[in-house]
């Protein structure tokens, strides 16, 4: 029998480039941390805090997104909620992550940078051997925050370097322009770190443009305003510029009203590189399938959408070349069988 597009997007092997892993904070393991951690929470049950995740903007998600991060202090902690998470994206018949974290968010509360990363990392360690999934690590400067504290971020981070594959650039977009760290990026590009950056899902196109001038990105987290400019289409498909497109939540976030008028179709046409991802599965109301399987419906994707955006993300992940190929072949075996 011959699948349908939603079954192969359910299926087939598949990489995830845009996950926040303190976005993946699922409210029972909030409060079972804070239990564990003797913390007080705001909120008296389960279901009392998954209720407050209704968001109009981008700020009013992030404000309760940090406030379920205080939860987090220790390296066990850490390792749970990114475990949790690998579970997840196996189920998903996700095989290679390469996962974003904040730690701003962390030492800003006394938690130190080393517990931060070795709690990740040991996740990480166990994924490759349990789950036969590769992964990698992506420090994400906060733009809301100076310049200065990201400088100090990264030297903070910098004992820690094996263990980074990249530097990202996300929270609050509009107001703060990539070119507010075009500094930092400058000193990360110095330390042979892969440049990410997210612009143009609230922020304009003009935010692309900088992050790929001046932060010298290498990937696009979101992009899907670049529509607005045709000039930066032809740009980003020239360069094969690739957009980490996180489809459920630019709905729950209102950056389109309906997943019909999702542009993943239009930015596929105009041959760019998109790919699905979930952003902050927890409170956008989906992991890696869910908005896979959601898009193909809502947008009648075809089975070669299906694959291209499978070969998408395989292209665009951050792997060693001999990996890199590994992962093209069970794709094409698995599209074969």
């Amino acid at each position: 029998m011959t699948t349908t597009p939603a079954q192969l997007a359910a299926t087939i092997p598949k990489a995830e480039l845009h996950i926040h892993i303190e976005g993946s904070l699922e409210p029972e393991l909030i409060f079972a941390l804070a239990q564990r951690n003797g913390l007080s929470l705001r909120y008296d049950s389960v279901e009392t805090l998954r209720a407050a995740y209704a968001f109009t903007d981008l700020q009013s998600f992030l404000d309760i997104y940090y406030a379920g991060a205080s939860v987090l202090l220790h390296e066990a902690d850490f390792h749970d909620m990114a475990w949790a998470y690998f579970l997840r994206a196996k189920a998903d018949n996700v095989v290679h992550t390469e996962i974003f974290f904040d730690p701003q968010t962390h030492t800003a509360r006394g938690v130190p940078m080393a517990t931060v990363i070795n709690g990740l990392s040991s996740a990480c360690d166990r994924a490759q051997t349990e789950l036969g999934m590769s992964s990698a690590l992506i420090l994400c400067f906060l733009r809301h925050l100076s310049e200065e504290d990201a400088f100090a971020t990264l030297e903070a981070a910098l004992p820690h370097r094996p263990r980074l594959t990249g530097v990202g650039l996300d929270s609050s977009e509009v107001g703060h322009p990539p070119s507010k760290f075009s500094r930092v990026f400058a000193r990360c590009r110095e330390l042979d770190l892969r440049i990410v950056a997210h612009a143009g899902e609230e922020g304009p196109p003009a935010y692309i443009w900088e992050a790929l001038n001046d932060l010298k990105a290498e990937r696009i987290d979101h992009g899907v305003r670049s529509l607005e400019d045709p000039a930066l289409v032809a740009e980003l498909a020239r360069r094969r510029t690739p957009l980490t497109v996180c489809p459920l939540s630019n709905l729950k976030l209102c950056v389109v009203r309906d997943l019909k008028d999702h542009p993943m179709k239009r930015l596929l046409d105009a041959g760019l590189c998109a790919t699905v991802n979930s952003d902050d599965p927890a409170y956008f109301g989906g992991y890696m399938n869910a908005n896979f399987v959601q898009t193909v419906e809502a947008l009648g994707l075809t089975r070669e959408d299906v694959i291209t955006l499978a070969r998408n993300s395989f292209e665009a992940s951050f792997v060693r070349e001999d990996r890199r190929a590994a992962l093209m072949a069970l794709l094409d075996a698995t599209v074969a069988s």
